[in-house]
């Protein structure tokens, strides 16, 4: 959206993240001129509403896209090597008690040569391409990219292809109507028993029962979330009682680098607002 008024003594701002603002608080707030999202998404403002009374919004966008990629790979690690797993363990004398040099008890698998699929190819999920690659993973990616634009090595597809062929996917699109659920019962089906799902976008993108069903069948090997549809999860929630679900309170945003650059670009927007030349304004 275009600017509105300039902000002086006779406007007002607001900076909100998870408190959602909309026609009916909007609407209260007759001198709101400005509303800074603190963070990328800001499905929390009703920007049509917003645009209706010249309100400028801004986000944050990209602040995250390094530390949100790491926890991808933290989850799928945790899979795969169960380096957590063990060190408990160990903490415990199991090592000291064994009789061998070694020992595992859960499977350990190799990333490289097995495809990980991404829905969704902006800056975090091209970020993740890459790591995927540094592993020596093929990646396939669910994208409204033309092919042709495509990094080298990343291959698109559609999502029966993409869910029916990956070995890992991984879930980094908006969260729309159309996205809403885009994984569920039937979906999970596509995919092999043997995949590993990872959701660090939007909890709402899956059904948490359907995922929770998967997993107690044995239809799903792992699904690892660091966002759920309810935040905080009701204590009797389906996923955390799942001993092949790896959840995370909602941290991957959260380094201390990612949130100084988080509001170094907050008070940036400001900045920017006051002086006449809005950024990052949401169209």
């Amino acid at each position: 959206m275009t600017a509105g008024k300039r902000a002086d003594s006779a406007g007002e701002i607001v900076l909100t993240n998870k408190v959602i603002l909309g026609r009916k608080e909007i609407e209260q707030l007759p001198r709101l001129e400005y509303i800074g999202v603190l963070a990328t998404g800001y499905n929390v403002v009703d920007i049509e509403t917003a645009r209706e009374h010249g309100i400028t919004v801004t986000n944050v966008p990209a602040y995250s896209t390094m530390s949100v990629a790491q926890m991808v790979f933290a989850h799928l690690l945790t899979v795969t090597n169960r380096t957590e797993h063990y060190a408990i363990q160990n903490r415990q004398g199991r090592w000291s008690e064994n009789p061998d040099f070694c020992y595992w008890d859960t499977p350990l698998q190799e990333l490289a040569g097995k495809t990980m699929g991404i829905v969704g190819l902006g800056n975090i999920g091209s970020r993740v391409a890459q790591i995927a690659q540094a592993f020596g993973m093929k990646v396939k990616a669910l994208t409204s990219k033309h092919a042709d634009v495509l990094p080298s090595g990343i291959q698109k597809a559609d999502l029966t292809e993409l869910l029916s062929t990956s070995d890992v996917v991984t879930l980094h699109c908006p969260l729309t109507d159309e996205t809403r659920h885009l994984i569920h019962a039937d979906t999970l089906r596509m995919m092999k028993p043997t995949a590993i799902l990872i959701n660090t976008g939007r909890g709402p993108l899956v059904n948490d029962a359907d995922v929770a069903e998967a997993l107690r069948t044995n239809r799903l090997a792992a699904y690892c979330a660091d966002v759920l549809t309810e935040e905080p999860p009701k204590a009797d929630h389906p996923l955390l009682d799942q001993s092949n679900a790896f959840i995370t309170p909602h941290i991957a945003w959260a380094t201390r680098e990612a949130r100084i650059r988080l509001l170094q670009t907050a008070i940036a927007n400001v900045c920017a607002f006051v002086n006449g030349s809005p950024q990052n304004i949401i169209k």
